[in-house]
């Protein structure tokens, strides 16, 4: 690791908040956990470990725990927040005089209502002026505690802060590579989160390994068609914030969503399958936020329009099964038409 150690907070203790405070801490960084609880930060500063959602997992000795946000904040340089994208506003609010000047990385992978807006728009919004970056990456939270080896995407136009970010976090286990397309890397940590829910429901339902591939690979054009339209990046979906997430999360019963999404196929309903989860499962409210905004934005998404059909509209199985598989058949890449297309200048078909 880099001799640049910056003093780093972790706001969040929740399962990958307290992982990435506790790498930090367990590779030399100075770092504090930061929890809203008085009495979990206790129990975990005396147990050495976050039972509620790292059970298992030793906290490194170094690592401070607080509830103090003031004193957590002091001395920070770095601040990556691991809040729920349910209470990141407020949080922010809170605590704005306290973050000003430092820079901000968002872990949150969720989307805001009204506005459609990315987690970093709204610390740009909260803290003006803020260094803002986002972490994104096929990271599940229980394997990188256990010292998998990982990669993750740091994502800022701040080539400084990318920098900064890479010291403090690329260790043995972990690898750190740097974009500065902030928006696609955001958008792809929030959309994959739907796909995730699909794909545990195909799962739990025993279909075939074609079709699960087909799904994984037909949600990645899904989702890069949207947020190119939005304006992102394409070839950022090719990464690891793109197709190295969706793989990971579409694949694995560590991804919270992947496991709502099996409880759905199991035939619970949606109410009892987060409430077996236990965790925020963001997956849930971007798929409303990302009906309604591709809906809005004339993008063609067929997976999220039959999954909200299934979840939200209670339609049968098989109906919203027809319609997919018998929806027009077009390009499989669809940039590599596109571009061909514009080479030779013609349209694509």
């Amino acid at each position: 690791m880099s001799d640049l150690k910056a003093s780093v907070t972790v706001l969040g203790g929740g399962s990958f908040g307290t992982t990435l405070a506790n790498l930090m801490a367990t590779n030399g960084v100075p770092a504090t956990l930061w929890l809203r609880d008085e009495e979990q930060a206790d129990a975990m500063r005396g147990k050495r470990e976050n039972s509620r959602y790292l059970p298992g997992v030793q906290l490194d000795p170094r690592l401070i725990i607080t509830s103090d946000a003031q004193a957590a904040l002091a001395d920070a340089e770095l601040v990556f927040l691991a809040i729920p994208s349910g209470a990141f506003r407020s949080v922010l609010k809170q605590l704005a005089p306290a973050l000003a000047g430092k820079g901000l990385i968002s872990t949150t992978k969720g989307i805001e209502q009204p506005g459609f807006l990315m987690m970093s728009q709204i610390v740009e919004q909260e803290v003006p002026g803020a260094r803002v970056a986002v972490l994104s990456g096929p990271n599940l939270a229980r394997e990188i505690a256990a010292g998998a080896l990982t990669a993750t995407v740091i994502a800022s136009e701040d080539d400084q802060l990318n920098a900064q970010v890479q010291a403090v976090l690329g260790c043995s286990s972990l690898r750190v590579y740097a974009s500065r397309d902030r928006y696609g890397v955001e958008l792809g940590g929030a959309l994959k989160n739907v796909y995730a829910i699909i794909s545990g429901m195909a799962a739990a339902m025993g279909v075939g390994e074609n079709t699960r591939s087909m799904l994984i690979t037909r949600s990645l054009a899904e989702m890069t068609r949207f947020a190119v339209h939005l304006g992102a990046n394409p070839m950022t979906f090719l990464g690891l914030a793109g197709v190295g997430d969706l793989i990971v999360t579409c694949t694995s019963p560590l991804s919270r969503n992947y496991q709502v999404g099996h409880a759905l196929g199991q035939g619970l309903s949606l109410e009892e399958s987060v409430a077996r989860l236990g965790q925020v499962a963001e997956g849930v409210n971007t798929l409303r936020v990302l009906h309604s905004k591709s809906q809005a934005e004339g993008v063609y998404m067929p997976l999220v329009a039959g999954l909200h059909a299934l979840i939200f509209e209670r339609q049968p199985l098989q109906e919203v099964i027809g319609r997919l598989m018998s929806a027009e058949q077009k390009h499989d890449v669809e940039f590599s038409a596109f571009m061909s297309c514009t080479v030779t200048n013609k349209e694509p078909q």
